[in-house]
C-alpha cells in the first residue's frame, strides 16, 4: 500500500479578506487566491453571487476549522433595487418575467415598504440559491427547469434603510441592509416589490461587512497579483489575518502552559474562575498565558473546559 498523497502547495494558515469583483463565482475567486498563495488548503465562508461584489473572507489551512463561525455571522450589504421588473433569479442577470412601467412609485412608498421587513421575518429562499436539495444546489436544479417547494425560513433584518431614490420608468432605490445569516437580499428585494405591487429585482449588490470584517480591510485579486508579480507566494502572507480573528467574538479563557499541554491532547481541563463569566455549554476561545491561541472549547457542567476544535501545531 502506497503512502498517502501529500497535498500540493505550502502550509498557509490564516484569513484573507477578498474584495470580490463582479462576474466571478466565489469558488473561482477562491481557487485563484489559493493558487496565488500556493496554499495546500483553502475554503470560503459562504458564497457571494457572481454579480455581487465585496467582502468574501477566505480561510487558509487551519483557519478552515473555524470558518463556520464566519458562515454564521451577520452580514451588511449595499444594493440597488429596481422596481417594475421581475426576473427569475431576482437579480439583473436573470430572465425577465414581467415588466410594469406604468407604476407611479414614490420615495415614501418605498420607505414604508422597507420598514415592514425590519425585524424577524419569514423568507422563502430563491430557487437560484446555493441551498442544497438531496445533495444538489437549488440553482443547478433551477437551470435544468426543475422547481422544488421550499419552506420559509426565519431570518432577522436588523437594519434596512433607503439612501437614495431615483424615479423614472423603472424607479431605483439604493438600500443599506444589515441582516442575519441565511438572509437573501435578492429575495428581500422581490418581497418588497411584491408588497408594493410592481415587482422588483436587484440590479447591484455589494457586501460591505461579514462578521467582524469590514470592506476597508479587503484586498482584490488584482492587488494580490500585482504584489506577487514574478516573486514567491510568501510575499502575500502579509495580507493574512491570524486564524483566531474568525472567533474574536468568543470570550477568551487563558491557561498556563501545563494545562495547555493536556488541552492540546484533547483532554478537558479544569480552570478555576472560568465559570464566573461564562455559562455551561458556552463556547470560548482558549489561549495560553503567553497569548498563543490553542483552539475553541466548551464549558462543561463540572467546570472543565473541553476542547472542540484545536489548532494543529506545525513543525
Amino acid at each position: 500500500m502506497g503512502k498517502p498523497r501529500k497535498p500540493k502547495g505550502r502550509q498557509v494558515d490564516g484569513i484573507f479578506l477578498l474584495n470580490k469583483s463582479s462576474g466571478m463565482t466565489s469558488n473561482a475567486a477562491l481557487q485563484r487566491a489559493k493558487w496565488l498563495f500556493a496554499a495546500a488548503k483553502a475554503g470560503h465562508t459562504g458564497s457571494l453571487d457572481p454579480m455581487a461584489t465585496g467582502v468574501l473572507p477566505l480561510c487558509f489551512g487551519e483557519a478552515t476549522k473555524f470558518s463556520q463561525y464566519l458562515l454564521n455571522a451577520d452580514k451588511a450589504y449595499r444594493c440597488t433595487m429596481r422596481f417594475g421588473i421581475r426576473t427569475n433569479t431576482g437579480d439583473a442577470e436573470g430572465e425577465v418575467l414581467s415588466k410594469n412601467s406604468g407604476f407611479a412609485l414614490t420615495q415614501n412608498e418605498v420607505e414604508s415598504a422597507l420598514a415592514r421587513f425590519v425585524g424577524q421575518i419569514e423568507q422563502v429562499p430563491s430557487m437560484f440559491s446555493a441551498i442544497k436539495h438531496q445533495g444538489q444546489p437549488l440553482y443547478k436544479l433551477a437551470r435544468a427547469g426543475v422547481e422544488i417547494e421550499r419552506a420559509a425560513r426565519p431570518v432577522t433584518v436588523y437594519h434596512l434603510a433607503l439612501t437614495a431614490f431615483r424615479p423614472g420608468e423603472f424607479p431605483e432605490a439604493d438600500v443599506e441592509a444589515r441582516v442575519s445569516k441565511g438572509t437573501y437580499i435578492r429575495t428581500l428585494a422581490e418581497d418588497v416589490g411584491n408588497l408594493i405591487g410592481c415587482g422588483a429585482h436587484i440590479s447591484s449588490l455589494h457586501r460591505s461587512q461579514a462578521g467582524p470584517f469590514n470592506e476597508s480591510a479587503c484586498v482584490s485579486l488584482e492587488q494580490l497579483e500585482a504584489r506577487r508579480g514574478e516573486g514567491l507566494a510568501d510575499l502575500l502572507d502579509q495580507f493574512l489575518l491570524p486564524v483566531e480573528k474568525a472567533i474574536d467574538h468568543l470570550q477568551a479563557v487563558t491557561m498556563p502552559a501545563a494545562s495547555g499541554f493536556y488541552f492540546r491532547q484533547g483532554q478537558p481541563v479544569l480552570e478555576v474562575g472560568a465559570l464566573q463569566t461564562t455559562a455551561v455549554g458556552e463556547m470560548v476561545r482558549v489561549v495560553l498565558d503567553t497569548g498563543e491561541f490553542l483552539g475553541v472549547a466548551e464549558i462543561q457542567t463540572d467546570g472543565r473546559i473541553a476542547p472542540r476544535k484545536l489548532l494543529q501545531q506545525h513543525g
